[in-house]
């Protein structure tokens, strides 16, 4: 184009320009004003507020203010789109009080703002958490003659539903409803989500039927929000209905509808509904994601179906969707839990090669693995693995160990650790203990036992049944059948 001799108008330029910018590629419309100066073309008011825009949407305000003023010095005055590109910058660049600002300015100027200025200032009110400036402003512009129209309430309601201001859309429906505008489904799907989040899934299901009754025809995002809802309440026959409801009406299941009852089929325990529903995606060409193929594994662990959860497992990464820490948590869980710990160490040095890093989750389920197939050494290498990756121990990971070592004769390291929780800043509870009380017990030093017992209401911890159960038990075994009877009474 800059080759084209004579050269292209300034028109054409700035429609090239217009799509470079419209493809959000800003920093190219920079550029080619650059050498669009070189080559001598002047710009015009129309290029002046392409470039603005463009440093907006880049959040260079200052950028954008000097090239406003260098307009104004050539004589261009700025245009009702010149001022609403700096009003959405201000709004998104953390700058709300000179946006508001600006708005008295344009109006100062002798420009009316329009719907789209109000809209824009609205939202930039709820992006800086002023709510009720931004409820107020639209009754401002019904004032100012300026009537507020689908997106600006559409804007309102998102806002405030994201706050949980539900009441307030509800009331903003009704205004809606007197000026004569017609919510759409957008704005019925912000409400009833919201309602579903907060967990009113009645009130999302009456508003659900007053939509319908309405004439608004409800599409996918309606229905998965309202079937994701009710599978988190256990209401499986309300879920599967809405489900029958919306296939009824033409209205394809999506993979957020797939993946809400998948998942809730699952925690269940419907493991063979959940499979049923996966057959049916792949049946309608919907490719699982990371979500539902977690959710699946997961039944398939659930049930001990290990073999068919690897299965999956290699399978999802033969589709390239690459396996999460959930994925692995949830697999080494399974692979550990049914005595598998060989398959559940190899998952982990996987997971390593993959570049994935553990969380104390991860650490904490191999360490309990390995001590229950009594491999103590392992256990104890994989938690020095954990604290030198960095991975922090929690009261769980602890309680594992110290119940690990007991168990495996080696209460001397136990004490170590336990010596090491003390001294930290780790709030040991009962089940620590305990877990301790009953080491020391069965390797026969049932009075150090006793002089932790007795010292834990100096340290502020009440005694549980198992508790007293574990003292009782030792000093019965050293035949201190008169202090056990003591405490038995206590």
């Amino acid at each position: 184009m800059v080759k084209s001799r004579p050269l292209p108008s300034i028109v054409e330029f700035n429609k090239l320009l217009s799509a470079v910018a419209k493809m959000k590629k800003f920093d190219l419309v920079i550029s080619l004003g650059e050498q669009m100066q070189n080559l001598g073309i002047s710009h015009n008011l129309y290029t002046y507020n392409i470039f603005i825009n463009c440093f907006c949407r880049r959040s260079q305000i200052s950028l954008a203010l000097a090239l406003l003023g260098k307009m104004m010095k050539l004589g261009y005055e700025p245009s009702i789109v010149t001022l609403s590109s700096l009003l959405n910058g201000y709004c998104h660049g953390k700058r709300i009080s000179d946006a508001v600002a600006l708005v008295d300015q344009m109006v100062e100027m002798g420009y009316r703002p329009d719907t789209i200025t109000f809209t824009t200032l609205i939202h930039g009110l709820f992006l800086h958490n002023k709510a009720s400036e931004a409820v107020a402003l639209v009754d401002r512009m019904v004032q100012r003659g300026c009537q507020p129209n689908l997106v600006t309430y559409g804007v309102v309601v998102n806002g405030l539903c994201k706050r949980g201001d539900i009441d307030l859309a509800f009331n903003l429906l009704n205004k809606m409803e007197a000026a004569k505008i017609e919510a759409d489904v957008v704005i019925f799907n912000t409400i009833i989500d919201s309602l579903c989040k907060y967990r009113h899934v009645d009130d999302a299901l009456n508003l659900f039927k007053e939509m319908e009754t309405k004439g608004i025809r409800p599409n996918v995002v309606t229905y998965s929000s309202l079937i994701s809802c009710l599978c988190s309440y256990g209401r499986w026959s309300d879920a599967s209905q809405l489900l029958s409801d919306m296939i009824e009406k033409k209205i394809n299941p999506n993979l957020v509808t797939f993946n809400a009852l998948i998942d809730a089929f699952v925690k269940e325990g419907k493991f063979v509904e959940a499979e049923k529903l996966h057959d049916d995606m792949i049946k309608r060409s919907i490719d699982p994601d990371i979500f539902t193929y977690n959710s699946l594994i997961n039944g398939f662990c659930m049930h001990d179906r290990l073999d068919e959860a690897k299965q999956m497992f290699e399978f999802m990464v033969s589709k390239d969707c690459f396996p999460d820490l959930d994925t692995y948590n949830t697999l080494i869980k399974g692979f550990c839990k049914s005595k598998r710990v060989e398959d559940g160490t190899e998952l982990f040095r996987e997971m390593s090669h993959r570049g994935l890093v553990g969380d104390t989750v991860t650490y904490t389920t191999l360490i309990q693995g390995l001590f229950h197939d009594g491999d103590c050494d392992n256990a104890q290498k994989v938690f020095k693995q954990m604290v030198s990756d960095g991975v922090p121990p929690d009261i769980m990971t602890y309680s594992i160990l110290l119940d690990g070592l007991c168990n495996n004769g080696k209460l001397e390291k136990a004490l170590e650790v336990f010596d090491y929780m003390q001294k930290s800043e780790i709030k040991l509870d009962i089940y620590i203990y305990t877990t301790m009380i009953e080491g020391m017990c069965k390797a026969g030093k049932v009075d150090d036992g006793w002089d932790l017992f007795c010292s834990l209401s100096l340290k502020g911890v009440k005694p549980n049944v198992v508790t007293y159960n574990t003292m009782i038990s030792g000093l019965c075994s050293k035949r201190l059948l008169q202090e056990a009877y003591a405490l038995l009474k206590k």
